[in-house]
């Protein structure tokens, strides 16, 4: 078990890179935006599910597998980027016939199941878990897997309370702002083109 100063101080580095908008972010955003709070909230209960993924694989290993091929890391890369770019596209040739309480009502699992594969799909989460865990592990304490399991659920209690954050301030200010003209007519442009850019993006990613 890492003491209380090393826990601290692991808790500090990991709200300094939570609170910067990443593509997890934006996607758990640009669903708050379209759908409401409540879809926001389903897709970050996914992306926290897709960290787990991220956890377990450094735990075995498999990051640092990942991460040491070119031709994995690439595979993974693209198969993000091309996720991000789908979804994008998929909204902006929507009509916004999904969108409200009864769309969030009859998408919540696949809402759900989006925000899984936007994270596991994401190499950069499995870049930051080989690259910060190991910096908080003791090698003279507790086998290295339970420890950066330990670290791991610790980053995904924060990251879960700060992307709910995100979506709750972007879902409620969508709710405000929705029955304007001028809203309803540049909310699918603007939450299309983000997720293209980010799909852009990431595809341009590098190892």
């Amino acid at each position: 078990m890492p003491d209380a100063a090393t826990l601290a101080l692991f808790c500090a580095a990991a709200l300094a890179l939570l609170v910067v908008p990443g593509p997890a972010v934006l996607y758990v955003v640009t669903q708050s935006v379209d759908h409401g709070r409540r879809a926001g909230l389903v897709s970050v209960l996914g992306v926290s599910t897709g960290g787990l993924v991220h956890v377990a694989a450094a735990a075995l290993g498999l990051s640092s597998l990942l991460l040491s091929s070119a031709t994995a890391f690439e595979v993974v890369n693209y198969a993000g980027a091309a996720y991000l770019v789908f979804l994008g596209v998929r909204r902006l040739l929507d009509k916004g016939g999904d969108t409200g309480t009864a769309g969030v009502e009859r998408s919540s699992r696949d809402l759900f199941r989006r925000g899984v594969l936007v994270q596991i799909l994401n190499p950069k989460t499995a870049l930051f878990f080989f690259a910060l865990l190991p910096q908080f592990v003791d090698t003279d304490g507790a086998p290295v897997a339970l420890q950066l399991l330990l670290l791991g659920g610790v980053f995904l209690v924060l990251a879960l309370v700060s992307d709910g954050a995100y979506a709750f301030a972007a879902g409620t200010l969508a709710e405000r702002l929705r029955g304007s003209r001028a809203f309803e007519g540049v909310q699918r442009w603007l939450s299309g083109t983000v997720l293209v850019g980010l799909g852009a993006l990431a595809a341009r990613s590098r190892p």
